[in-house]
């Protein structure tokens, strides 16, 4: 609901894509950094604890949006510090809870366990939007914030009654300093920071999977950083218009959950997640090209089915691929790459919007005379396009990742350990 209002508070402050996009570049900058040391403080640290302060810190920061806010003194900028703060302490809560779960549920349950996550996070999107745009125009940013606050407290309360199982110390220690010897305290360190990636790069096939995630991920998010101001543009600023898609995308990624859950996931999670992100892609293409709630809304819904299969395949092939007790530095090295491209894709699409596709689709250009017909030349048509392409480039992905003999082989990594 405050991701939502927030939303809402930033465009009618600004009427800039860029200005949303950076909201979202400035969450996954610290994301970056503090993941090259987010998996030692996870392999080493109580996971528990850690959930609990990202909990904790995002909590403080509402706070002070809210206190900001009913002073009159909220900027966007001070969006950018929340974001940063919530994003580095996020990245550790992630890691923290992604982590727990192969201790938690046996290996062939590892896509049900995902699926389910699915569900908890698509399921607060079904209803926390239409709650929010129905409110949102009632008690504004001041009335929703403190709502936020409350479900803080609740999470935090949760977690304090669950036992959180921690990796084997003794056996991680076997595995990474056997046979090191005398070894400086910087080596250590760094060897340390560098461990991950070293990890998935000196194997053919983690690498690979690296790899083509990161590129799916790059056009997702290069779309995905320029889809509520294309939405708010297109439907002239219609906060329930993008509270109705928001919360669509929510009942399609529970249904996708549920029946993933049920199911259990393709038998080779490779193919589930390819298939997955040649799915979304098509369904995001009709998403682009359309205009009205009339085509996005079922795009929508069919877009959001794809991403529990596909988002619980690719969680799963890398809990079956790495020892627990090495989880933490391997996943973190898998978060940093994916934040890079995420924060490069987010820092690009805002200005290629405004600066580049949406005046040369409002004018005379060659790029309005060959696109218009298909977009149209108003408001939004510059975001559209750029989403397309994104969509398309997600789908070819897919495609040619049924043409990797790396990638077909991902889960033989499992006799590696």
């Amino acid at each position: 609901m405050s991701e939502f209002a927030l939303t809402l508070w930033a465009w009618e402050l600004t009427r800039s894509a860029t200005a949303l996009a950076l909201v979202g570049f400035f969450s996954l900058l610290p994301r970056i950094f503090i993941s090259i040391f987010a998996g030692i403080i996870v392999d080493r640290a109580n996971r528990k604890y850690l959930m609990m302060l990202g909990d904790a810190i995002a909590a403080a920061s509402t706070l002070g949006i809210l206190i900001l806010h009913l002073s009159g003194n909220l900027a966007i900028w001070h969006l950018y510090i929340a974001a940063s703060i919530n994003g580095g302490f996020g990245q550790i809560q992630q890691l923290a809870y992604s982590t727990s779960i192969t201790l938690l549920v046996s290996p062939q349950n590892y896509t049900r366990a995902n699926s389910m996550n699915s569900v908890v996070h698509y399921g607060s999107n079904i209803i926390a939007p239409a709650i929010a745009g129905v409110l949102y125009p009632i008690i504004g940013l001041g009335g929703i914030l403190p709502i936020d606050l409350a479900t803080f407290a609740v999470a935090i309360a949760t977690l304090v009654g669950i036992r959180i199982p921690q990796p084997s110390g003794e056996r991680r220690e076997q595995r990474e300093y056997k046979g090191r010897g005398e070894v400086s305290k910087f080596k250590v360190f760094w060897g340390e920071v560098t461990f991950g990636i070293r990890y998935i790069w000196q194997r053919d096939s983690l690498r690979t999977l690296l790899i083509v995630t990161a590129l799916f991920w790059l056009a997702h998010d290069l779309g995905g950083a320029i889809s509520n101001p294309m939405i708010l543009a297109r439907s002239g600023n219609n906060s329930q218009a993008l509270s109705a898609i928001l919360s669509l995308a929510g009942i399609g990624g529970v249904t996708g959950a549920v029946v993933l859950s049920a199911w259990g996931g393709t038998r080779r999670r490779v193919n589930g997640m390819l298939a997955g992100f040649m799915g979304a892609g098509v369904a995001k293409t009709i998403f682009g090209l359309g205009q009205n709630l009339t085509v996005w809304l079922p795009a929508q819904f069919c877009s959001s089915l794809n991403f529990p299969l596909l988002g619980s395949s690719e969680t799963a092939l890398w809990m079956e691929a790495v020892p627990p007790e090495l989880q933490g530095r391997v996943f973190a090295a898998n978060d940093l790459v994916i934040k890079l491209v995420s924060a490069i894709a987010t820092l690009i699409a805002g200005t290629l919007s405004d600066r580049v596709l949406e005046p040369a689709m409002q004018s005379q250009t060659i790029l309005s005379s060959l696109f218009a017909p298909i977009f149209g030349s108003g408001a939004g048509a510059g975001m559209a396009l750029l989403y397309v392409i994104c969509a398309i480039a997600m789908f070819s992905i897919g495609a040619l990742g049924f043409k990797l003999p790396q990638l077909s082989q991902i889960e033989n990594t499992v006799s590696e350990r």
